[in-house]
């Protein structure tokens, strides 16, 4: 087999450190943090994890709509964000809706802000300290993780009378924690902290020896090369000699991909007769509804390479295995590499593990559950692939993110987008797509097939937990009143081990469930491949029709067309290949025309006439049957005529429905 990894991913690297930590000088907390994932699997010297968030303290859905919860307090016309008791670190500053208004950083009690600039420009990287990669924007969300420590205090106060939608994660410390307050001139180390933080930022799939080993760590490549067949085991790395790995890379990326999810890994630390990893493989890597989608620099997919740099620390052994839950078919050929270093796991580290959970259907009046675990550790990463059970909607992604440390609500999130530092999903340029930024990013938008999905992988702002720790999110805008089918995946480090089970997932729970009936509302967000050359016009509008207000696509023409009659060609992304029954729900109305749907320019139904004498919305017309692909499909529907009686050559259309043939 032709090696998947080729150039400096062959290459021995050997350094000239032996195996064991140098003493080395009390780290600081803020910047270092932000590079030193070496330290990551250690646990934190916090006291508390929290959050300032803009949340509906009544557990409505006004999470910063209003502006009613979008400050601590008032002071005159100014709005207070926090008012935070040190020592302590703002790690992460996350907003969909910045503005121009001027906020100010007050440190210590100082009576002159140390920073103030407009909030815009915290996310643009063009004004000290908030530079990027650190900060950034994308998905509709801004944020920023440039941390912001206070010896004894940190005021932030936006000079504006209203503000929306803000969330603010911040960590307290002990008296004698080595917490300095952030100065206005930078020292030679801050600089040099922040320079590695940024080069960290900007990794995707590139070794990080640099960041999640001690220096001068010595490492050991072992090359993963096996051929995995159906209903059978593979042991692609098995050491009994204490260390960590320090990167894990299987591929080629289509070999872990598919919809049954039937490619399992499973990872097990000192001979535990429990594993710390037991999940569908593309999964573990960020895989949404059987594809690649997590691009992060710590975990994800690159140029058909899965890689995960999360460090893996073990006392004694370690063992990593691929099963395949196939009963038939070809063999399944990956190949890859584990790099590991002699390091045994330091008495004041947890080890890695990754909890896989999925409730199809979730339960009325409850939320999804990512982890509910006793022990001491911090989460430090969270995917989740959210669908619904109706097509046509994602309104499920209204709810809110809760952590619970130590038996207290410490976190509550303004949205699920928001909670993956995005923002306004269902709208364009925004939450609308699959986007990969350096810990968080949008696993895709499909409304018709009502799925959505989002990281974040969390460095300074890990949630931390010394007795117990409950992570959910909510699946409807209140009270978790829609069901939905959400499966999500939690990083985390602790000891003991998880006090939750890690079942083998049956065919059932891994598959990925497609709609066999699939609604594509036409007057929001559908993506217009073309319409007529000439005299057309196209819009989007919204009427009360029959009592009820209904959105559609509106297509006016003017005779014929360059190449035949007035067109309008829509493109409906399809979950398989199939031969699919194509429905309409127009507008029916005095100005419609005769519409038929054609492939190929051949038309595969009989035209619909949908005059009507008033306008009234229709129930769904049958237009033809169609041969499909899996993805992008182009509907071509076309004004051939129209009744005697309309006015004018219209379509206006409200949502196409495409049904598996059976």
């Amino acid at each position: 087999m032709k090696p998947l990894l080729s150039g400096p991913w062959a290459i021995l690297t050997v350094a000239a450190a032996a195996g064991v930590f140098a003493e080395e000088a009390p780290r600081t907390i803020g910047m270092e943090e932000l590079h030193r994932l070496d330290l990551l699997p250690a646990f934190k010297t916090s006291v508390k994890v929290a959050s300032i968030s803009t949340y509906d303290h009544t557990g409505g859905n006004d999470d910063g709509f209003s502006g009613k919860y979008s400050f601590v307090r008032k002071e005159g016309d100014d709005l207070v964000l926090a008012d935070l008791k040190g020592p302590g670190c703002l790690y992460r500053f996350h907003t969909p809706t910045p503005t121009n208004d001027l906020i100010e950083f007050s440190f210590d009690g100082e009576a002159e802000p140390r920073i103030k600039l407009p909030l815009r420009q915290m996310f643009t990287g063009q004004h000290e300290p908030f530079v990027e990669p650190i900060c950034g924007h994308g998905a509709g969300g801004f944020y920023s993780y440039v941390p912001l420590t206070y010896k004894r205090s940190l005021k932030i106060l936006l000079r504006a009378k209203s503000f929306q939608f803000y969330q603010l994660n911040y960590a307290t410390y002990p008296e004698n924690a080595l917490v300095e307050t952030l100065t206005p001139v930078h020292s030679a180390a801050y600089l040099a902290h922040r320079a590695k933080a940024a080069a960290l930022f900007s990794q995707r799939g590139q070794d990080l020896f640099e960041f999640n080993l001690p220096p001068g760590t010595a490492v050991k490549r072992q090359r993963i090369e096996a051929s995995l067949q159906p209903g059978q085991t593979a042991t692609v790395f098995k050491t009994e000699r204490p260390g960590r790995i320090a990167a894990l890379r299987l591929g080629p990326a289509d070999a872990l991909a598919g919809k049954d999810r039937d490619i399992l890994l499973r990872i097990t630390w000192d001979g535990d007769d429990q594993p710390a990893v037991l999940c569908p493989a593309g999964d573990f890597f960020g895989y949404a509804w059987g594809k690649p989608a997590t691009g992060s620099c710590l975990l994800g997919t690159a140029n058909q390479a899965n890689y995960c740099f999360l460090p893996m620390p073990f006392d004694r052994s370690a063992a990593i295995e691929l099963i395949s839950a196939r009963r038939e078919g070809p063999p399944v050929s990956v190949s890859g590499e584990v790099v590991t270093a002699e390091l045994p796991r330091r008495p004041e580290e947890g080890k890695f593990y990754a909890v896989w959970h999925r409730e199809n259907p979730t339960t009325k009046g409850k939320p999804f559950t990512f982890v509910d675990t006793q022990g001491r550790g911090h989460i430090v990463g969270l995917i989740l692939q959210a669908q619904g059970h109706s097509t046509g909607t994602t309104g499920f992604f209204e709810g809110d993110d809760q952590t619970t440390i130590d038996g207290e609500l410490a976190v509550i999130g303004i949205g699920s987008e928001d909670n993956f530092n995005g923002g306004w999903y269902d709208v364009v340029d925004r939450w609308d797509g699959a986007l990969s930024l350096p810990l968080s990013g949008c696993l895709g938008y499909q409304k018709h097939l009502g799925r959505t999905g989002g990281y974040r992988f969390m460095i300074g702002d890990a949630y931390s937990f010394r007795k117990s720790v409950l992570q959910t999110i909510e699946h409807a805008p209140e009270g978790n009143t829609m069901i939905t089918d959400y499966c999500g995946m939690t990083y985390l480090y602790c000891e003991p081990r998880p006090t939750v089970a890690f079942p083998m997932p049956d065919a059932a729970a891994r598959r990925v469930v497609d709609f066999s009936k699939i609604t594509f509302a036409a007057g929001w967000s559908l993506p217009i491949r073309g319409f007529c050359y000439q005299g057309g016009t196209l819009t989007k509008q919204g009427a009360k029709i029959d009592g009820r207000d209904v959105r559609f696509l509106s297509l006016r023409a003017e005779g014929h067309d360059f190449f035949g009659p007035p067109f309008v060609s829509i493109t409906c992304d399809l979950p398989e290949t199939a031969r699919y029954v194509v429905h309409i729900e127009p507008v029916k109305g005095p100005q419609q025309g005769c519409v038929q749907l054609f492939q190929t320019e051949a038309p595969v139904g009989e035209p619909a006439d949908l005059f009507a004498e008033q306008p009234t919305r229709s129930g769904p017309i049958r237009m033809g049957v169609i041969s499909a692909a899996e993805g992008p499909n182009h509907l071509m529907f076309k004004i051939v005529g129209k009744n005697n009686a309309s006015k004018a050559h219209g379509f206006d259309l409200v949502n196409i429905i495409c049904e598996r043939e059976r």
